[in-house]
């Protein structure tokens, strides 16, 4: 069975788009630990992040530091975290969060955002790739 990842590649459910190439897709995670919380994900389905071939693997992490850096101007914070966990969607991600503080990267304390929050947050990253 696809992934919820693999839905929002196929078009089949919705997401707050940043940037995409042929390979790799980032949106807007909308359970975010903070404003600006992205994900970075390969369009192809792959379980774990040390199961993609080095080179897909190298291009996750460029894609991944340019959607960052991007971040970084679009949402005011100390720094931008990164983490892969992978034990919520079977599909690798990057998480990018913007860091005020440690708890940020906790995945224990969320933030809520409306609709138009999301989508002028979308727009205002991809526009500063």
């Amino acid at each position: 069975m696809a992934s919820i990842f693999t839905k929002i590649v196929n078009g089949e459910i919705p997401c707050y788009k940043i940037a995409e190439d042929d390979k790799f897709l980032a949106f807007l995670d909308v359970n975010p630990n903070a404003k600006g919380h992205t994900l970075c994900i390969p369009k192809e389905e792959i379980n774990k992040i040390f199961d993609m071939n080095e080179d897909d693997y190298l291009e996750l992490m460029k894609f991944s530091r340019k959607v960052a850096k991007a971040l970084e101007k679009s949402v005011e914070c100390k720094r931008v975290g990164v983490a892969v966990v992978g034990l919520e969607v079977p599909h690798v991600h990057v998480h990018l969060i913007p860091l005020q503080e440690m708890d940020d990267m906790r995945f224990q304390r969320k933030v809520s955002l409306e609709k138009e929050e999301f989508e002028s947050l979308a727009k205002t990253i991809s526009y500063n790739l």
